[in-house]
């Protein structure tokens, strides 16, 4: 079945175990991109997680990743599965995060709107509530 999402294929903005070096990129990336490049999310927090982090929406803050484009014979197999990674299902109120389309800007200054997994509502509260948010926003720089 084809899905509105796999008809609009937007990058996508990885800032934690899917980029490059990370237990997750060569599992689900690897050969099934046609570009990657340095990207930033203006406007978001990046908290840590139980073994991966979490971008929340908070102004003044920004999170660094990459940008992932999908080659478009995987994009529909890899937008299903980084939905299943990160335990998203479209209406679910039980969503660790959600999969929204943001402005990601790129090392050029330009923008353009990738889907990117951000904390899901009330995992969000929590974490700004009393959840540890990495300085910087780089998740390979959290030490």
């Amino acid at each position: 079945m084809i899905t509105p999402d796999a008809l609009d294929p937007l990058p996508f903005f990885v800032y934690g175990t899917l980029r490059p070096g990370e237990r997750n990129h060569d599992l689900f990336l690897r050969g099934r991109t046609d570009r990657a490049e340095p990207g930033r999310f203006s406007g978001a927090a990046l908290y840590d997680g139980p073994g991966y982090p979490y971008a929340v929406e908070e102004p003044g803050g920004t999170v660094s990743g990459e940008l992932v484009t999908a080659s478009p014979r995987s994009y529909a197999g890899l937008l299903t599965e980084l939905d299943r990674l990160e335990e998203y299902t479209p209406g679910n109120p039980h969503n660790l995060y959600e999969r929204v389309p943001r402005p990601i800007e790129r090392p050029n200054g330009t923008t353009i709107r990738a889907w990117v997994y951000l904390a899901a509502p009330t995992i969000a509260v929590r974490l700004r509530a009393g959840g540890r948010r990495i300085a910087g926003g780089d998740w390979l720089e959290r030490g």
